[in-house]
């Protein structure tokens, strides 16, 4: 069934489920929790509904607005939970290296096992594949270092880089291997919208405590439990990056050759040749073209075809 539905929506899928279904959530939490506090005020009341249908009406349709702004605005979303985006210079170097510190301890205990069960270890090394290989591409919290784990993927094993290169990659890679992506990313969206939502319908519940005759025990339960909530949001969306990672790997593994015969390249044997040509790649596409690129890539371009070898048998004659 959710195959089918998946069908329907099609490219909406992922809009409806990472980021319309959470906000009706919280929208659902805000007028069940929050906005009977609110209605007394003139404002409100002029604009409320007067019949549980048009409640309804108005639900869906600031769900679906509320969805679609959230999703044109995921990166930014993302990048402040991930350290990047509006973090002091002093609280983004702390919490780089409190992050480093955290992987250096858990590799310290994988690497004394003695006193461990082997779920014990396996649940180690699944903390420690949640960062990036490359100690120097750390973040400053633990979705950030999730995500980057596998943002590096493809240029610590082969030198592609996938943030210059993933619409190429996109366009070239198996359908099955694209779908793998949009689902897995779909369930991180949903956490991050859902903690978004609850720190705004929080912060709502708060601001309504001064209203006259405001419910306040039952604002007070709410933006403590929404509050509560929070940091349980944020680790789901950071346990939900694991199947993501899995995606993306995936992806630049069974990608690489299709790619690489989509810019008419052809991909060497030997993963040195392999990660260098991938490295003139990057680089050609984030720099201006220069005479020399074309010698440089002359050893991965794919031969031009023999006039003289068909490349398929002649079809036989009527008499044949």
């Amino acid at each position: 069934m959710g195959d089918i539905a998946k069908g329907v929506l099609g490219g909406g899928w992922a809009l409806v489920v990472g980021w319309v279904l959470p906000a009706a959530l919280n929208l659902a939490v805000f007028l069940l929790a929050v906005a009977p506090s609110l209605r007394r005020t003139a404002v409100v009341e002029r604009v409320w509904p007067d019949t549980a249908g048009q409640t309804a009406l108005l639900l869906l349709t600031t769900a679906v607005l509320f969805g679609i702004v959230l999703n044109a605005l995921q990166t930014p979303l993302h990048r402040i939970l991930e350290g990047y985006l509006l973090w002091p210079r002093g609280a983004y170097n702390r919490g780089c290296r409190r992050q480093r510190a955290r992987k250096e301890r858990i590799a310290n205990l994988i690497a004394r096992p003695e006193s461990r069960t082997p779920v014990q270890r396996a649940l180690l090394n699944e903390q420690l594949a949640r960062y990036p290989a490359d100690d120097g591409q750390i973040a400053p919290t633990r979705l950030g270092n999730a995500i980057r784990r596998f943002e590096e993927y493809g240029h610590n094993r082969f030198r592609l880089d996938t943030q210059v290169l993933w619409n190429e990659l996109s366009a070239a890679a198996p359908a099955q291997a694209r779908r793998q992506v949009e689902t897995a990313r779909t369930s991180v969206d949903f956490f991050v919208a859902l903690l978004y939502g609850h720190g705004v319908v929080a912060v709502f519940a708060l601001v309504a405590l001064t209203s006259a005759g405001a419910e306040r025990p039952l604002l007070v339960v709410t933006a403590v439990m929404l509050c509560a909530l929070m940091p349980l949001w944020y680790r789901s969306a950071v346990y939900a990056t694991d199947e993501w990672a899995a995606a993306v790997r995936a992806m630049v593994n069974l990608g690489r050759k299709p790619l690489a015969d989509a810019l008419g390249l052809v991909l060497p044997q030997q993963l040195a040749e392999e990660r260098a040509m991938w490295q003139l790649v990057t680089r050609m596409s984030r720099r201006p073209y220069r005479d020399a690129a074309d010698t440089a890539f002359a050893p991965y371009r794919a031969a031009p075809p023999d006039p003289n070898c068909p490349l398929r048998p002649p079809t036989p004659g009527p008499g044949a």
